[in-house]
């Protein structure tokens, strides 16, 4: 069993940036974030694998966020930049330490999950 914690959410304004760690208790393969917004799915935002090759974006954050891990922490970050109102959800880390068929894109693939934090954009 992997623990996942989350830091870094916050209250900023729109155009401020924002950096989320989340640090898992062992090892994993692929790590990621989703978010999710009142009344909304969860929905993807990025994800990185252990050895880095492979990365992840959803369209709607590529060219402002930017998925990094420290593998020797086992953490992951989500660093934010340009942040917009429409980007205020619960963001939510996730893990998979096996082999999955499943893209990193599907929440299904990850079967470690954290406890979420709160990231507020005022306009």
């Amino acid at each position: 069993q992997v623990q996942l914690v989350e830091s870094g959410g916050g209250l900023v304004q729109a155009g401020d940036s924002l950096r989320l760690s989340c640090a898992a208790s062992g090892r994993t393969d692929i790590m990621g974030w989703f978010r999710q917004a009142p009344g909304k799915e969860r929905e993807f935002v990025a994800a990185r694998g252990w050895s880095g090759g492979a990365i992840y974006y959803a369209d709607s954050v590529k060219g402002r966020f930017t998925i990094s891990r420290d593998n020797a922490k086992n953490t992951v970050y989500l660093q934010m930049n340009s942040l917009a109102p429409e980007d205020t959800a619960v963001y939510y880390c996730a893990a998979n330490a096996r082999y999955s068929m499943l893209l990193p894109t599907q929440p299904l693939r990850y079967d470690y999950w954290g406890q979420g934090t709160q990231v507020t954009v005022s306009s």
